[in-house]
């Protein structure tokens, strides 16, 4: 694609990464065949290749984004399917994020839509206010007929009970058992620890089973994924610096193997740190965090599970978009689940987004709905006993349309090797 951005321009970071990426791309359209919102709304300016003119034009001309160029963008889910399909290698994350980022600086949105993105900014990277948020949307179910479609979806997202906080949370170190092979840190996550801490305990049981000692270090707290696909650059990078530091200090203190990331979401952001803050004094460290970070199965695949017990039993695998496109972890969760004794079952369109992605079921609630239906469907044909998904979003989102029990992967994994049985099977 030719662009026309003049020297002044190009001399701004952002601009120039957007003209390098814009430029990679030759208009081929195999980007539609996998975009989740072309399939629904068959516009062609929901397409990673409209979006993409309607970024170029708004950048060039240094304009003031109008409300159709944001209602596009905004509909984008940032699943990266586009970027798996894509035979020109087009970095479609980096430019949609900061297309976000500049829409941020130079439009003003409605006072509603101002207000849900604050509130949800500075509510689901807190556990502690999330809980209460939670309980807020329990008292206005009662009057969820009378809500705006937005905060229906709010009111609607709140899960029926919630756990208890864990202490397995709180900084510490958990020693391996047996002989140590590696030292790692583990993301916690925010809403996470609030939704169910099941899922980092089990996390910290089967690495420490397995020879790993995990470490929660002082200080680590959102990733800031969520104001990042906001275009809230400054709370977002404040929320990744605290991490660095953090896992910098575990690094040049007693040393880490890896950082392990149980949440795809985070984990596709951590990994992308180094792009974050490539401008920026911490580009280094951020380099160095970005550079250890895994996904859990991808820890698990290179140590190898040791099944004590094999389960029988059907699992329909759901594969994150922030796994297999926007980290390209396709096989590893399959592979594990396996391996510990699981039949495991794909449907036939894996590259199907559930509609969650991020805040995106809580801000356009029509399109997320739609998305979770299809998904649900795919999902139940597999007629499985389990349905496992490696993103806590996901497991809500799927878990709200299905009565097949929703488990994250580890906590099969942690079942099959010597853990308890997942409190979500009954």
């Amino acid at each position: 694609m030719q662009t026309t951005f003049t020297p002044e321009q190009l001399a701004d970071p952002g601009i120039e990464r957007a003209n390098e990426i814009l430029r990679t791309c030759v208009h081929c359209g195999f980007c539609t065949a996998t975009c989740p919102t072309y399939q629904i709304l068959g516009d062609e300016l929901d397409s990673p290749r409209g979006r993409i003119y309607l970024i170029k034009d708004m950048l060039e001309n240094a304009r003031t984004p109008d409300a159709k160029t944001v209602q596009h963008v905004d509909r984008c889910l940032s699943c990266l399917a586009c970027m798996s399909t894509c035979p020109s290698g087009v970095h479609y994350m980096h430019l949609v994020d900061y297309a976000r980022e500049y829409i941020e600086e130079n439009y003003k949105r409605p006072l509603f839509d101002r207000m849900l993105r604050w509130t949800l900014s500075k509510i689901l990277p807190n556990p502690t206010l999330f809980r209460f948020s939670i309980l807020g949307a329990w008292i206005a179910k009662p009057f969820r007929f009378a809500l705006p479609g937005k905060l229906k979806a709010m009111v609607d997202f709140a899960p029926k009970s919630l756990p208890s906080p864990s202490r397995m949370d709180d900084p510490q170190v958990f020693p391996a058992e047996g002989k140590r092979i590696k030292r790692v840190a583990l993301l916690t996550g925010c809403a996470q620890r609030a939704l169910d801490t099941d899922i980092n305990e089990a996390t910290i049981r089967l690495l420490t089973r397995h020879g790993v000692e995990v470490v929660i270090a002082k200080g680590i707290g959102c990733c800031g994924a969520v104001t990042h696909h906001m275009g809230k650059v400054d709370e977002s990078h404040a929320s990744a610096a605290k991490n660095i530091h953090a896992w910098m200090a575990e690094l040049n203190g007693e040393g880490l193997d890896a950082i392990v990331i149980n949440t795809s979401g985070c984990g596709t952001t951590v990994k992308d740190y180094g792009h974050m803050f490539r401008n920026d004094p911490l580009a280094k460290d951020a380099a160095t965090v970005a550079g250890l970070a895994r996904d859990i199965s991808e820890i698990m695949l290179e140590i190898g599970v040791r099944p004590v017990e094999k389960r029988n039993l059907r699992v329909a695998y759901h594969a994150a978009c922030s796994l297999q496109h926007g980290q390209q972890i396709k096989l590893a969760p399959k592979k594990l689940l396996a391996q510990a004794g699981f039949t495991v079952l794909e449907p036939a369109d894996p590259h199907l987004c559930c509609g969650s992605a991020g805040t995106y079921n809580l801000m356009q609630p029509e399109i997320s709905a739609e998305l979770k239906r299809r998904k649900v469907d795919t999902l139940e044909e597999l007629e499985p006993e389990i349905i496992s998904a490696g993103n806590i979003g996901c497991m809500m989102q799927i878990g709200s349309g299905t009565g097949v029990p929703v488990v994250h992967t580890v906590e099969l994994l942690d079942w099959a090797t010597g853990g308890p049985k997942p409190a979500k099977l009954g």
